[in-house]
């Protein structure tokens, strides 16, 4: 059975295989539209494959408790390979919806799109064309990444657990979505004490479910898990979620640009409302919340009017605050597989999983 190490080379080899297939059929539709297909396929290159591992992780822990035999096959190679084409669609559409310049240290795919226009010597305005086309982009991968699904499951007698935990997931990053864009205005007419309940929703929603726990359920459907055995990997998987993301949004704030590959304090001038940030302005009295509320979401902010929200942040004792609500979802996760029906030396690589999701700089 290949090493948990191995896991990108064997989807990367997937997505090859799936790219090299959309680029047969897809010839009748002309230069233009292969264009979009390469900027699809340009999406998929690097990342940390997390939720790949996850499922491929999953699937052990079933599938190795059941027979120690068992061995990868296609099938889940390319659900594994369809999540991460799912995760770039999603960071297509979340690049545009947050107007970032970057991801990966790389153009955007908006950018990238907008760039090629300019080159072409088109007519019309490029950043508009940039910013549709990456629309359509987006909504091609996520057809992508359905077709795989449907390729990888259609003949396996447990395929309607598996599509309906993908479109679950689906949905859930959907809404997450929009529940995180709706609460940059909305959070104007909520209560403060409400704030930090209202971004731990959207935490669970647009991030932990579908980064860790559901490729988690999603592998270990594929290796036929029981409900019992399930039940376990979610109560692992939603707190290690939710612990990754906080870390993320730690590092949107607080992160080494020359690491993350974005500006730091992009989240700040996003406008993005964390917990982090929610926390924060618990803790301010009235006329130091008003000038952090006037700074926070300013696309211009300066060098040092960066510092000076990460310093009040830092100061306020939310960033300790949250670094203590990441170890409890770690906590939380690593007590769920105590005893749970699965592979020992699965359970494990699951924990390893879980310290390099959460501890991280990236």
């Amino acid at each position: 059975m290949p090493s948990p190490s191995l896991v990108p080379d064997a989807v990367a080899a997937r997505l090859d295989l799936f790219l090299d297939r959309m680029r047969t059929e897809s010839r009748e539709y002309g230069p233009d539209a292969a264009a979009l297909q390469e900027s699809a396929a340009d999406t998929l290159v690097g990342g940390k494959r997390l939720r790949a591992r996850f499922c491929h992780a999953g699937w052990r822990a079933v599938a190795r408790q059941r027979d120690r035999a068992a061995a990868e096959t296609e099938s889940l190679w390319d659900v594994c390979a369809a999540l991460e084409i799912f995760q770039s669609a999603a960071l297509v559409h979340d690049d545009l919806i947050d107007n970032s310049d970057t991801r990966r240290g790389r153009p955007a795919a908006h950018r990238a799109l907008e760039a090629s226009h300019r080159r072409a010597g088109w007519t019309g305005d490029a950043e508009s064309f940039g910013r549709s086309s990456a629309i359509l982009l987006g909504d091609l991968l996520v057809a992508w990444s359905d077709d795989l699904l449907e390729d990888a499951v259609s003949s396996l007698p447990h395929a309607r657990r598996v599509r309906r935990e993908y479109a679950r997931m689906r949905r859930d990053v959907t809404v997450g979505q929009f529940l995180d864009i709706a609460e940059e205005s909305a959070w104007s007419v909520n209560a403060t004490d409400s704030h930090v309940e209202r971004a731990l929703r959207v935490v669970s929603l647009k991030s932990a479910r579908y980064s860790i726990e559901q490729p988690l359920v999603l592998g270990a459907s594929l290796a036929e898990a029981d409900e019992e055995q399930l039940r376990a990997l979610r109560r692992f998987g939603h707190p290690v979620g939710m612990a990754f993301q906080l870390r993320d949004d730690i590092l949107g704030v607080f992160g080494d640009a020359a690491v993350t590959g974005k500006p730091a304090g992009d989240d700040l001038r996003e406008g993005k409302r964390t917990v982090l940030v929610a926390l924060t302005r618990q803790s301010l009295d009235s006329s130091a919340r008003t000038l952090f509320d006037e700074l926070l979401g300013d696309p211009d902010l300066t060098a040092e009017q960066v510092s000076f929200l990460q310093a009040t942040i830092a100061g306020s004792g939310a960033l300790e605050s949250v670094e203590e609500m990441i170890a409890g979802y770690a906590k939380d996760a690593d007590r769920a597989l105590s005893g749970a029906r699965l592979d020992n030396t699965a359970v494990g690589e699951l924990r390893d999983l879980a310290r390099a999701a959460t501890v991280r700089s990236a």
